[in-house]
């Protein structure tokens, strides 16, 4: 089990004002963040090279690991500590070899146990499932994974398991609960009044687990 999987794990909104972008992430980091993934899905090519490498300073800054959405060639050029793959973004297999052994690689398996036996089996670090309630990011989306597959996920895996999708820190307690080891939260950490504390109290919902 990679530990290094585990808390809070902070993923980045569609913000193109990068000073902005930046103060929010260091604000989640301070709070306790345990993971960062950049995730800009309209960023033009050069914006999202300028926007990572800012976040992998940050990340540097704050020992914790940058995690690049869907694009593999830009994790390999600035040496990202990883990549997360969505289910149409790639083969995993073929992440794996090109990004080494020693790199995060998750992978997005909705609300399938067998997309997740499959990633697992070609390489990746983690599994994702989601979404579990209703997202400000996936508006349209009204399919819902119940809370109990993060259980079975657990029982049936040998790699850590992340919840996603309408993450607050009302809710997130049911998830841990059902065996979650990290959650992944955009929209209720930033745009909280206070990104910072609301990250704190992420933090001291998996505190309160242990």
């Amino acid at each position: 089990m990679d530990r290094r999987i585990s808390g809070l794990y902070a993923v980045t909104p569609d913000n193109a004002d990068t000073p902005s972008l930046l103060a929010g992430v260091e604000a989640a980091l301070a709070g306790g963040a345990r993971l960062l993934q950049y995730r800009n899905k309209p960023a033009s090519p050069a914006l999202r090279l300028t926007q990572a490498r800012a976040l992998l300073a940050l990340c540097w800054k704050y020992q914790v690991p940058l995690i690049i959405n869907d694009h593999l060639d830009l994790a390999l050029a600035l040496e990202a500590h990883g990549l997360h793959l969505g289910g149409e973004d790639g083969s995993v297999a073929d992440a794996r070899k090109r990004l080494g052994p020693g790199k995060i690689l998750g992978v997005s398996c909705y609300g399938k146990l067998e997309l997740a036996h499959a990633a697992a089996d070609a390489g990746a670090t983690y599994v994702a499932f989601g979404g579990f309630f209703p997202s400000k990011v996936k508006p349209g989306k009204v399919d819902r994974t119940p809370v109990g597959l993060l259980t079975e996920a657990k029982r049936a895996l040998d790699v850590p398991v992340v919840a996603i999708g309408g993450i607050t820190l009302e809710n997130a307690p049911s998830l841990l609960a059902a065996g979650a080891d990290s959650v992944a939260v955009i929209t209720a950490l930033f745009e909280a009044p206070d990104t910072r504390a609301t990250a704190r109290h992420f933090r001291e919902l998996f505190r309160e687990r242990q």
